[in-house]
């Protein structure tokens, strides 16, 4: 990613999103642009235009955690955006080389250690997977692996969230409130570029869906960053009908690149016993013969 473009488009967008009346200003006239203006946005964080100018055009090199601070304030950003806004900062300055090397993803995920794949198949009660910044789904239990059947089914080499919800159909059947799981895959991985903006797997799969997906392309041009760790989420699975499902995600203290996510439904609730339906299914999945091959 282009650290400095990043950084504009960022502070930009932040920018624009803000009315004088959110900023305790007057509203006053001839408005040219949306949002507060430049000078606006630097007397409310105390810098001089000239320097914040510099900083939205993309030179967040050497900027202070007191300046990204006031920046913050100014720009009502969330905890998400601040973290965001201190990538960028790294990025920009090089501070996080030496904790956070360059990566290069190869054409394969990497090897996940095979305890880990143990502890998802030891959670029966719900799905379970493992996946990393870049939306691949790389390890998986048997339930969510029903689950996401879908996913694996549009591209079985490769599976991954974000290539599934724009450029798979199927997605908007398994995800009733698609909108909403378009918004956060693209939330999760501007959150990435922000981390880890040299990793060229991410920069290959945005590249990928801005060319094949309008829907992604716009999202993408907004430059929003949130977190959703936890939360709920509706499905709607082909073979057991409508699954609500609760979740809680969590960085894997042995590799932070990689986060486990759980899945559960309320006791006794009509998607808990939909759970036991769809164990049985991928049970019954797995043990049907491969089709022979022909001639």
């Amino acid at each position: 990613m282009d650290n400095r473009q990043e950084v504009r488009e960022f502070l930009t967008s932040r920018r624009a999103r803000i009315t004088p009346a959110q900023a305790g200003l007057p509203a006053g006239t001839r408005r040219r642009v949306p949002g507060l203006r430049r000078s606006e946005v630097a007397a409310l964080a105390d810098l001089s235009v000239e320097y914040y100018a510099k900083l939205e055009r993309g030179s967040l090199a050497g900027a202070s955690p007191g300046v990204l601070e006031a920046l913050a304030r100014a720009l009502h950003l969330n905890d998400a955006e601040r973290a965001h806004l201190s990538h960028l900062a790294q990025a920009a300055t090089g501070s996080d080389a030496l904790v956070r090397p360059r990566r290069r993803a190869g054409p394969k995920a990497p090897a996940l250690h095979h305890s880990l794949q143990w502890v998802l198949d030891a959670v029966t009660e719900g799905p379970a997977f493992v996946g990393n910044g870049r939306a691949d789904l790389l390890a998986a239990n048997r339930l969510a692996r029903a689950l996401y059947s879908d996913v694996y089914a549009f591209d079985p080499r490769r599976p991954n969230f974000a290539r599934f919800a724009f450029l798979s159909p199927a997605a908007r059947t398994l995800y009733p409130d698609w909108e909403l799981f378009a918004d956060m895959q693209v939330d999760n991985l501007r959150t990435e570029a922000g981390r880890n903006p040299h990793d060229e797997g991410l920069q290959d799969l945005v590249g990928e869906l801005c060319t094949c997906s309008e829907s992604f392309r716009i999202r993408w041009g907004a430059h929003n960053v949130r977190r959703h760790g936890t939360g709920t989420k509706t499905f709607h699975h082909p073979a057991v009908g409508e699954l609500v499902l609760a979740y809680e995600g969590m960085r894997l203290a042995a590799n932070p690149d990689l986060s486990l996510t759980i899945y559960t439904a309320q006791p006794d609730s009509p998607t808990h016993e939909r759970l036991r339906l769809l164990a049985s299914w991928a049970a019954t999945q797995e043990a049907a013969p491969a089709p022979l091959p022909e001639g």
